[in-house]
């Protein structure tokens, strides 16, 4: 089984926000992949079913941000689910609006959601998808308010083929290898 997990703050008022970018990633595989998350258990909303006999589980942690660790390693020890079969999706204000970069390790960055997830985990080897937010300018707003704002309309067209590229790229990984997909996707 594959897990694909997508990380944001629960509830409407953060909903398409550029910390939830992974929820909305999460969202589009559930309708590409008629998957529905209508199961709420381990602390997160999820769904199962099948890609070409692969079984897949889609989650969405609702235990805010900075305990995502808490739903994933629940979701893991339940289903027996090997490290390297999941893959974490999330934001970065060091890559730009538009930008995803796929990675098999690497330290949190200062992202209090994968700081959680390495913590649960114990490792860094895990895969994930970055996708870009870019940062905010210096002394315009704050880190926190500004990764909860949403995207300005400018950045529309952007986000949108970040989101479809990262989706692309979970459908391709529960076909090939990560490292295959890394090298299709990473430009």
């Amino acid at each position: 089984m594959k897990l694909i997990v997508g990380l944001g703050n629960p509830g409407k008022q953060y909903e398409h926000t550029r910390h939830n970018i992974g929820f909305d990633v999460i969202d589009a595989l559930s309708s590409q992949l008629n998957i529905p998350l209508t199961q709420s258990k381990f602390k997160g909303l999820y769904g199962t079913g099948l890609h070409k006999g692969e079984k897949v589980l889609l989650l969405k942690p609702l235990t805010y941000m900075n305990l995502s660790g808490e739903s994933i390693r629940a979701v893991m020890d339940y289903y027996q689910i090997d490290i390297e079969d999941l893959l974490v999706i999330y934001d970065d204000l060091d890559l730009p609006v538009g930008k995803i970069r796929l990675r098999q390790k690497g330290s949190p960055g200062g992202h209090n959601g994968i700081k959680s997830t390495v913590a649960h985990l114990g490792t860094q080897q895990f895969n994930r998808i970055r996708i870009g937010i870019d940062r905010p300018l210096p002394g315009t707003i704050s880190v926190p308010d500004y990764v909860l704002g949403r995207f300005r309309p400018d950045e529309k067209a952007l986000t949108e083929e970040s989101l479809k590229k990262s989706a692309d790229s979970c459908l391709a990984w529960l076909e090939k290898p990560f490292l295959q997909v890394m090298n299709e996707f990473n430009q």
